[in-house]
């Protein structure tokens, strides 16, 4: 890279920033496996648990209400969404897994605050199982991260000097 090029990144430090996290009820028993390892990493990188608020919807449809207006409430500096859709034998899935991406993606342009998209959209449920803790890792943990980065790059570029 070019001796004048500007690179700003986003660290894993939490310095006093609040997360919000939407978890969707339907599919549980996954569900709460990514809620605990994102909890378990906002906590491990500085964040304390009072700066957390857990809010429980219904299924994967519900997530984009919630964190819009956890977004718009003030109360967050990012909203981390987790859940489980898995396929079934019907369209289902790809309304659900569909909207809900899209929907969070809506609210997050309309908040203007980081949105983390953590919803596990597999085809099986060993996949789910795999990818909550399992053989893959936990997608909870990698949503937490997410969140972090994502807050501390955009401070980063609200702190840069505007162009003349």
């Amino acid at each position: 890279m070019a001796e004048s090029t500007t690179i700003i990144t986003g660290d894993l430090v939490v310095r006093g920033q609040r997360f919000g996290i939407v978890v969707s009820r339907f599919n549980e028993f996954v569900s709460s496996r990514l809620l605990n390892a994102a909890l378990d990493a906002l906590q491990r990188h500085g964040c304390p648990p009072g700066n957390i608020t857990v809010m429980w919807v219904p299924g994967a449809w519900e997530l984009p209400l919630v964190a819009r207006r956890a977004a718009r409430s003030g109360k967050f500096d990012a909203i981390i969404c987790l859940g489980c859709v898995i396929r079934g034998d019907t369209p289902h899935f790809d309304y659900v897994a569909g909207e809900s991406a899209k929907g969070i993606a809506q609210a997050s342009f309309d908040a203007d605050i980081p949105m983390v998209f953590g919803v596990l959209t597999t085809n099986t449920l060993d996949e789910a199982i795999n990818r909550a803790g399992a053989k893959a890792g936990n997608k909870g943990a990698d949503a937490a991260l997410a969140a972090i980065e994502m807050v501390n790059l955009l401070a980063r570029i609200g702190q840069e000097k505007p162009r003349k």
